[in-house]
């Protein structure tokens, strides 16, 4: 549904900002940006790099013990991607006992009982909703009803609401201040899934990306299972995992720790990982994203595999625009 450019457009703020997925998705749905905040120089530098503006690099409880100065008294949506990992399986799922991380989370139902914007937009990964037998996404529920917001939530698979080929399970949760506009909230529908890896794969890429001979240790065991220029695979430390399914697996901020978390595939010349910018296509990213070429390729991987798929937030974000206008 095309913006109305006859109304006033809708105001968000982005928290945990990252490299600004959160940003595009919402910017393509008609919203406004007014402030952005991320704790990583490095991601920060990207996001620079694409939008121009500033953003703050500040600890949010920081912001907050501060008075909330720098924070706009009115915005229409608060959007958060805070961070996953102490939710996520493949981290220590500590919730909200990881007192680093996890407790980061009070820090948006803070901003919202203060500044109290019509809509909140959070994204996490799946296993938030299941993390301590339930109990976790129960006190969020509890914490946000607290706030003044009754909440919806739901996991999408980026390949399946993002027509990109990436298994990517996230847990999406949307809250409004009104009944009428969460009413009339919706998540969006499934779709067919068009696109390819292999249509997404550059066709010039440098040597650094592939694996040979003086890979003494992985080499062999790639050689030896990387068959198919069709599939896309992983490298599990002792084994190699072939996807069948065709599509890539989930990227992750692990990938800026190591190589071999990097997907892996066949292609003409050989044995590769995926290049960077692949991946920012696996997420959804324009073409005319900048991926700063004085950032370490380490960086660049870890910035991307803790983002978000655009598309999806973009479609979300506009079901968001028309409970608010409706």
């Amino acid at each position: 549904m095309p913006v109305n450019s006859n109304k006033k457009k809708l105001t968000f703020i982005d928290l945990f900002a990252g490299i600004g997925g959160i940003r595009l998705g919402f910017e393509s749905a008609g919203f406004e940006s007014v402030f952005a905040n991320d704790f990583d120089p490095k991601a920060s530098e990207t996001y620079k790099a694409n939008f121009g503006d500033s953003i703050d690099t500040s600890n949010i409880k920081d912001v907050i013990k501060d008075g909330m100065g720098k924070i706009p008294k009115k915005f229409d949506v608060l959007a958060a991607g805070f961070p996953c990992q102490p939710f996520s399986i493949a981290g220590h799922r500590l919730g909200f006992a990881d007192k680093e991380r996890g407790n980061l989370l009070f820090a948006v139902i803070e901003i919202l009982r203060t500044r109290k914007p019509k809509a909140v937009f959070l994204e996490n990964v799946k296993n938030l909703q299941k993390h301590d037998d339930e109990k976790t996404y129960k006190r969020i529920e509890e914490e946000m009803r607290g706030a003044g917001y009754t909440i919806k939530a739901e996991v999408l698979n980026s390949m399946h609401y993002g027509n990109v080929p990436q298994a990517r399970e996230r847990i999406y949760i949307v809250g409004f201040q009104t009944p009428r506009a969460l009413m009339k909230f919706h998540f969006p529908e499934s779709q067919l899934l068009t696109k390819s890896v292999l249509g997404l794969l550059e066709k010039s890429v440098d040597e650094r990306f592939y694996y040979n001979e003086e890979d003494e240790f992985i080499y062999p065991k790639l050689k030896k299972d990387v068959k198919s220029r069709e599939r896309v695979y992983q490298y599990r430390r002792i084994y190699v995992r072939e996807n069948k399914n065709g599509v890539c697996p989930t990227l992750t901020a692990s990938m800026g720790m190591g190589g071999h978390n990097v997907p892996i595939i066949k292609d003409h010349k050989g044995i590769r990982k995926l290049t960077m910018r692949e991946c920012a296509r696996l997420q959804g990213f324009p073409e005319s994203f900048i991926l700063p070429s004085h950032l370490s390729d380490t960086s660049i991987y870890k910035q991307i595999g803790n983002s978000v798929t655009v598309p999806v937030i973009a479609k979300i974000a506009e079901n968001i625009r028309v409970a608010l206008e409706s």
